[in-house]
């Protein structure tokens, strides 16, 4: 059977930029921050100060509220990421969609632990009674994609990618094969996390993960010599895939083409990229060969560009061996210098930028770049913007346990 070709119809985003896709993109435009204060708990007791928080979020203006107070809020920001993708794909359920041909693949890679600590801190202090009985539903990865099936009335392949950070992207991915198989006509896919907690970020900063940077404007500074570890952040970004005919059959608007998928496991260390990121070069190499694309016809990447030490010099790294001398006549760029790391959702959050840089002819900035690191030495977008003819994109994204995930996009014709 010939594959189908998968188009982009409707994007919907939450983040610390901004309570939808639109608002966020203009910022990042701007190369404007996200980061800002701890707020989410009192962080005295702990090295890290700075978070890239979700401000003003209402629930209220996506959902009921009898129902979101049963939700944890990864999951509410994933149904408010949802229903802006449907509503700026046209779908209208049940009169031009078929509700068993639309499909869900929303990854998260942590899930409800916020409410896990609330609930676990009653436990002990009021005993076993007193745990809310939804708290097992609050806090599993895969009712983020259920509870978005719910809301919508998709009735079509209903699944979940927990992959660490790569758990956004190989979401996108795996909805990506399923449309492109015959599966389904659509697929809303992305990713979702709310785990800035006070346990969440006194496990990232004992091993060293995130930046100690105090200075909210300078703490995210991918491939930036005095980078010192990543920002944690939250927040949802979805987007609708399309069966090329589909979409034009129902006179759908097209953000862009989906090509190319490539995931591989590193079979190396729990948390430290295999060396020369071995294991992302064979994700991008895969993907690429998936699209039938060759290195050379190939103008932005989205890296995955955490500002931790080992990721942005591995990275760095597998992109030369990729692209050969292609690799300095690319744009290679880290919105997480602006949004943090949305860890599970970041996939998805960062494949929405691709798409958008493809569409409108931006390529957008890694901002704090100060200090050049003499073994990154490629063209980092260095604090502004750039308008550039974008044909083709690739996101990265690099998770803990060596799983790695790349997304091509293509300009569609």
């Amino acid at each position: 059977m010939m594959k189908k070709r998968v188009v982009i119809t409707g994007i919907g985003a939450v983040t610390p930029l901004g309570n939808d896709a639109v608002t966020t993109w203009d910022r990042i435009k701007r190369g404007e921050s996200g980061i800002g204060p701890i707020t989410k708990f009192d962080p005295a007791h702990v090295n890290v100060k700075v978070a890239a928080e979700v401000k003003d979020f209402a629930p209220a203006d996506f959902m009921d509220m009898k129902e979101a107070r049963r939700m944890g809020r990864f999951t509410q920001f994933a149904i408010a990421a949802a229903k802006m993708a449907v509503s700026d794909a046209g779908i209208k359920v049940g009169e031009n969609i078929n509700p068993e041909r639309l499909g869900v693949w929303i990854g998260s890679g942590i899930g409800g632990l916020d409410e896990f600590e609330v609930q676990h801190k009653r436990f002990l202090e009021k005993g076993p009674k007193r745990v809310n009985p939804f708290t097992i539903p609050m806090l599993i990865p895969d009712m983020a994609a259920g509870r978005v099936s719910i809301e919508i009335g998709a009735k079509g392949m209903n699944n979940c990618s927990v992959t660490a950070c790569a758990s956004g992207a190989n979401s996108i991915g795996d909805a990506f094969r399923v449309v492109q198989n015959g599966g389904a006509d659509m697929m809303i896919a992305g990713g979702t996390e709310s785990a800035i907690t006070e346990m969440t970020v006194s496990g990232f900063t004992n091993m060293t993960a995130l930046s100690t940077n105090p200075d909210p404007a300078t703490a995210s500074r991918p491939f930036d010599k005095d980078r010192d570890g990543f920002v944690i952040a939250e927040g949802a970004g979805i987007i609708i895939l399309e069966d090329l005919e589909h979409a034009l059959a129902r006179g759908a608007s097209i953000y862009g083409e989906i090509v190319g998928y490539g995931a591989t496991g590193d079979a190396y260390h729990i948390t430290t990229p295999a060396p020369n990121g071995e294991g992302g070069q064979r994700a991008m190499r895969q993907a690429l060969e998936d699209a039938n694309i060759n290195p050379d016809q190939v103008d932005y990447i989205n890296a995955h560009g955490t500002s931790t030490h080992y990721n942005d010099l591995y990275e760095t790294k597998a992109i030369k061996e990729v692209f050969g001398e292609h690799a300095y006549k690319l744009a290679v760029s880290s919105t997480k210098s602006m949004t943090g790391h949305l860890l599970g959702a970041a996939g998805a959050i960062e494949g929405i930028f691709s798409l958008l840089a493809i569409k409108e002819g931006v390529i957008p900035p890694t901002i704090n770049y100060t200090t050049p690191d003499e073994e990154l030495d490629l063209d980092y977008v260095p604090n502004t913007a750039k308008s550039a003819d974008v044909q083709v994109a690739i996101s990265n994204s690099l998770g803990f346990g060596g799983h790695n995930a790349t997304l091509v996009f293509k300009k569609y014709n």
